[in-house]
């Protein structure tokens, strides 16, 4: 028998790829089932977005190797984007480096900067994949709690009194996913602080400004972050175009160098009807984003009437692609779901697989029409 890799013990299968295999099968069984787990946008991307990639599948160049670094016009654009509403100013030529969605860019990051035994600062809850890649690099994983209290955000008081000679990397993700806390410039100021006194490469993962969040903050936008901080943004959920993956790392050009020294060893380039797609998403106007949280304050309206009726409460300053709702006391989120997935054929996303500090609370995806919704709460009563 042949022995898998060590690294492989330390991590598990990711919870959504395991869970919609239960899903899909209530599904193949005949269950009418409502998903309402995933935050995969089911809106269409910018009609010029499409119009772009399909016009350019004609183009001399389009169906060769392309550069690592992505075409000039991509990384120029997305300057701009930086720009014109982060206000922070990068050169397209050091500063950025286009990703085959952010989720990469966490792996490109972390084989770039962690050694075996190095320590990682990584929020409970957050998004799984950065302990899961954490771990298959060797590295140890550190969770820091956030509380609805604290507005979720980390108290570096509490981590100021820890040991943190080992640590090298700390992910933050504002606005939060799954919490939907807002950024704010104090947060970032302190964080960035933070990094500065300990010497730890800061990460803030930023797919979620423009849903539902009328300020955009950048970390970058701080002064003196540059030094200390990346950020990784993605075009997905801003601009319906998750399965096109397509994201980008930013900030100062010896840690893109670096970055890039992994990925250009993992791939060959991203299609070039890919970029000149992402090319004019970039440059939609202020319409595009109104009219998108449109829907999106629609459907979250109906998701709140389906919370209350849940007997879950929830913040309506939250910001993001979902709602995150806290049940009723003693209620166990996992026992929850399972029970309203096969009493209700409703999915919906347990806390728990975002940190201990889920326990308790459920999260729905606004990722579903209303007339979908409505049957969802209908259901519910």
């Amino acid at each position: 028998m042949i022995e898998v890799a060590n690294r492989l013990y330390t991590v598990e299968e990711y919870y959504f790829s395991k869970k919609m295999r239960e899903v899909n099968q209530l599904i193949a069984n005949g269950k009418p089932i409502i998903n309402l787990g995933i935050g995969s946008p089911d809106l269409a991307p910018p009609q010029k977005v499409i119009d772009a990639i399909s016009g350019s599948l004609f183009e001399t160049n389009a169906h060769k190797y392309q550069s690592y670094q992505g075409l000039p016009e991509l990384r120029e654009a997305m300057a701009t984007f930086y720009k014109e509403h982060f206000k922070v100013s990068l050169s397209p030529a050091t500063d950025i480096l286009p990703l085959m969605g952010s989720k990469e860019g966490i792996m490109h990051i972390s084989m770039a900067y962690l050694n075996e035994g190095d320590q990682v600062l990584i929020p409970n809850p957050g998004y799984p994949t950065y302990q899961s890649v954490t771990r298959l690099v060797g590295a140890e994983p550190i969770l820091y709690e956030l509380d609805e209290a604290n507005n979720w955000e980390p108290d570096l008081n509490t981590l100021e009194k820890l040991d943190l000679s080992k640590v090298k990397l700390m992910w933050v993700n504002y606005p939060h996913m799954p919490t939907g806390a807002p950024a704010t410039k104090k947060l970032f100021e302190d964080l960035v602080a933070f990094a500065q006194k300990h010497h730890i490469l800061i990460v803030n993962d930023n797919p979620y400004s423009f849903i539902l969040n009328d300020t955009q903050i950048s970390i970058l936008s701080i002064e003196g972050a540059k030094e200390v901080c990346l950020e990784l943004n993605s075009l997905s959920k801003t601009f319906n175009m998750a399965g096109w993956r397509v994201g980008m790392v930013v900030g100062d050009s010896t840690h893109i160098n670096n970055i890039l020294k992994v990925k250009s060893n993992m791939d060959s380039g991203m299609f070039y009807g890919i970029q000149k797609g992402a090319v004019e998403a970039l440059q939609c106007s202020k319409m595009w984003y109104a009219t998108l949280n449109n829907v999106y304050k629609e459907r979250r309206d109906l998701v709140w009437k389906l919370a209350e009726a849940l007997n879950c409460t929830y913040d309506k300053n939250a910001t993001g692609l979902f709602v995150w709702a806290k049940l009723p006391p003693l209620v166990k989120a996992e026992e929850f779901i399972d029970g309203v997935l096969k009493n209700k054929h409703v999915f919906i996303t347990p806390g728990t697989i975002f940190g201990s500090q889920g326990e308790g609370y459920i999260r729905f995806s606004l990722c579903a029409t209303t007339e979908v919704l409505e049957e969802a709460f209908a259901r519910m009563k």
